[in-house]
């Protein structure tokens, strides 16, 4: 095991995953791209979509929104080398501005590689080609512009989704998860992170005001927290722990566990 951490160069490199920042800095640098989307009062609060103005300041918005984010990246070179196998594709499912394929890029050290990064938001997929084209892989990367639900995946042996299940409709999530299963070849690893929610009220209910102290934290106001929240109302629809368990063991996910946790915010490694 030691000689498995030695032989990987756990350092993200990439200002895109190098997201976060320390409660000062987050304060105080004035960056152009800082997110204040939700800065001033709105009259009405209309839908959260990925749209250009996301675009400019998502580096920030992750960051800044998503505790634990960095450290979720930091990791993903290990399951990488842990689980790509050669000759195979490794696919980004909502890749938004191509973090995790850049985080994957750098635990492949096996040749014939393919990352394939997928988002339905040009305005993201516009911005990930020109991130992943900057920076050399071993391995071949493809971004494109497409619906996840609707793709075809195949010869993978790493499948991930970061944050994105959770804006699948929900009646969608199970074919997709099937698809997922089916798609990955055997002994491969499906990394599923997701925002969740508690059945229990009262761990919920904790787990929501330390989410918002860590936003706070991190220079965003009560108001920018309330309409942010407010904007993602039935568009980010989170689930239980239990409820993506059963649902990928259901997939015939031969073992399924929590691997991270920070509030609520989790990541499922599910192999086949």
């Amino acid at each position: 095991m030691a000689r498995l951490f030695t032989s990987v160069k756990i350092v993200i490199e990439l200002s895109t995953v190098d997201v976060m920042k320390t409660n000062t800095q987050s304060k105080t640098t004035k960056n152009k791209n800082q997110d204040k989307l939700y800065s001033q009062p709105r009259e009405a609060i209309s839908s959260f979509v990925f749209d250009e103005s996301v675009v400019k300041v998502f580096e920030d918005m992750i960051g800044r929104s998503v505790p634990g984010y960095a450290t979720l990246l930091s990791m993903f070179p290990v399951l990488t080398h842990v689980f790509i196998q050669p000759d195979s594709r490794c696919y980004d499912l909502g890749c938004s501005l191509g973090a995790a394929t850049l985080a994957i890029q750098q635990g492949i050290k096996v040749e014939g590689v393919e990352i394939i990064a997928l988002d339905n938001s040009l305005a993201m997929v516009e911005k990930c080609q020109t991130l992943t084209s900057e920076h050399k892989s071993q391995a071949k990367v493809s971004v494109k512009l497409a619906d996840i639900c609707e793709s075809e995946i195949t010869n993978a042996s790493l499948v991930v989704m970061n944050f994105t299940m959770q804006f699948v409709q929900k009646e969608a999530r199970e074919p997709l998860i099937n698809k997922i299963y089916s798609g990955l070849n055997t002994g491969g690893a499906f990394v599923l992170s997701e925002k969740i929610k508690c059945s229990n009220s009262r761990e919920q209910d904790r787990l929501t005001a330390l989410h918002h102290d860590f936003k706070k934290a991190n220079g965003y106001s009560d108001l920018e927290i309330s309409q942010k929240r407010s904007a993602l109302e039935n568009v980010l629809i989170a689930e239980t722990v239990e409820q993506h368990v059963y649902r990928l063991k259901q997939a015939g996910f031969s073992e399924v566990l929590v691997w991270f946790q920070c509030f609520n915010f989790v990541s499922f490694l599910a192999i086949k």
